[in-house]
Parts: structure tokens; sequence; C-alpha cells
């Protein structure tokens, strides 16, 4: 089976383990997901499936096209798709799913090392100060430079050269942090804690991968 799911971002919080110390841990809300689509490398060039997570407050009509393959009378069929995303899968994985499997926090154990991938939170336009951790210029006020980037580079090419490091929008990029552990399953509630923090902010949606 495979080790992926999505899940919300809830918060952080702490447990205690039987030494009596505390452990930050992230508490995401996993599953459970949908199998809507499968994808193969003979038609699409890869292996991969497609996850529905989430109650949709409505479906259009190319949404309910796309999911008409899904043949599962137990599911409403809303209560998966606010989010479809695709995770890559290896080939003998393929044959374990169809389309209308249901997938839960079972997939995962305490123990486990996962990939958590998420948008981090948005900042806004910043300097490089804040961006690229420049050091500020002289405070006094003979000084024409306090914050600025300072030169950006010769005369040649006379352009910008792309990467360079200026000022601009922070944030709001997708980031995955590897070797994640998992210090809790509950089944009942389809929680995962997960020791230490994930990308983004609460109620953010994350891809949980096993490693």
């Amino acid at each position: 089976m495979i080790k992926s799911i999505l899940g919300q971002k809830i918060g952080m919080s702490q447990i205690f383990n039987k030494e009596g110390k505390a452990i930050p841990v992230t508490v995401i809300k996993a599953g459970p997901c949908l199998v809507t689509q499968i994808r193969s490398k003979e038609k699409d060039g890869y292996d991969a499936v497609q996850l529905g997570f989430g109650k949709a407050k409505k479906l259009n009509k190319p949404q309910k096209g796309h999911l008409k393959k899904i043949k599962n009378s137990k599911l409403k069929i809303e209560d998966y798709t606010r989010w479809l995303r695709e995770v890559r899968i290896k080939g003998d994985q393929k044959e374990e799913l169809k389309i209308g499997d249901e997938i839960t926090v079972d997939i995962f154990k305490e123990g486990d090392k996962v990939v958590v991938s998420g948008i981090s939170k948005g900042k806004g336009f910043q300097g490089v100060i804040k961006r690229h951790g420049f050091s500020r210029g002289p405070a006094s006020h003979g000084s024409d430079h306090h914050r600025e980037p300072g030169s950006i580079g010769s005369m040649f090419p006379q352009r910008v050269v792309k990467g360079r490091k200026l000022p601009g929008r922070t944030g709001g990029q997708k980031v995955s942090i590897k070797n994640l552990e998992i210090v809790k399953v509950d089944k009942e509630n389809n929680l995962l804690l997960i020791k230490g923090a994930v990308p983004g902010g609460k109620n953010n949606l994350l891809i949980i991968r096993g490693e």
C-alpha cells in the first residue's frame, strides 16, 4: 500500500514521553483520502495516484465528469474532493490500488519517518535585510546607505543578472521537510502527531509521504 496521505494542519501542541520529557508536536488531520485517479507510465509517462481530501461545498460539471469513474456507493464523493493532489508511486504499488479506494492514517505507525510538504507562510514584500540576511549600512547622518542592497553588478551585461538577491515577495512557496518522526497515530480521530514544525499556518494543506 502507498504511504502517502493528504492532511490539514490543526496547530502545535506538546506531549510527554515515558521519561516525562515534553516533545513539541504538530497536530495534523490526515485523511481519510479517496483515490480519484491512477496514472501509469504507459499512458501518462509516469506512475502516480491522485488523492482527494476535504469536504467540498459544491462540485461543478468538469469536476463531476472527472470523478464519474469512482464506483463506491458507500462514500459520498463531495466529502473527499475539496483538494485533489497527485503523489508519485512505484510501479508495483499501482497494482494494489483502484479508483474509489479509501486511504486512512492506518498506513503509518508510531516511529515512522516522513516527508511533509506544504506552502510556507507568506511574509509579503520584504527588503534584502529580512529576505536575505544582508547587513545594514552605517546609521550616521552622513551615510546614504542604510538598508539598500548596494551595488548589483558591473556595467556589462547592462541588465540585472537572474538570481540576484534583491527585495521581493517572501514566503508563500512550496517547502518540504524531511526526516520528521511520527510520535502518535490517532485512528479514531484521523490525527497524526508529528515531532517538530511543518510548513504553513493553521488549516494549511499538507502532503505527508513515507520515506
